[in-house]
């Protein structure tokens, strides 16, 4: 098992330094991407409620606060259900065996995607209505 106390350990597993470790990072991020799209339905589905309100948010006639607003919800509530996706893909590697608190991690999960949704909901409510 490798020491991860070692600082020198833990640098070399995240891939170097500097901008190594930035073009690492990037990499790393389009692989998650790829890996989201590819296993979790609800990420593609977001990934389309996203490919129609952006553009919606750049067309319709609001302040440029409003339209930060527009754009940034959808957004958040990708980014929630990256780490959504990311909290079950832990616990069903931990174990696939029923657990009141893997059950608990995952409802959260969902508990927080639903209210990145309702945040959209809301906010688009209340500036375009």
């Amino acid at each position: 098992m490798t020491d991860l106390s070692d600082p020198k350990t833990a640098r070399e597993l995240k891939g170097g330094t500097g901008l190594r470790r930035m073009i690492n990072a990037v990499g790393y991020s389009v692989q998650g991407f790829r890996a989201a799209f590819r296993t979790e339905p609800a990420f593609r589905q977001l990934a389309l409620l996203n490919m129609v309100l952006l553009p919606i948010a750049l067309w319709v006639d609001v302040s440029p606060a409003e339209r930060a607003i527009l754009m940034v919800t959808p957004l958040l509530s990708l980014t929630i259900e990256l780490i959504n996706s990311s909290i079950e893909h832990v616990v069903d590697r931990i174990s696939l065996e029923l657990h009141p608190l893997s059950k608990s991690a995952k409802d959260m999960g969902s508990a927080a995607q639903f209210m990145g949704l309702v945040i959209i909901a809301v906010c688009w409510g209340v500036i375009l209505i």
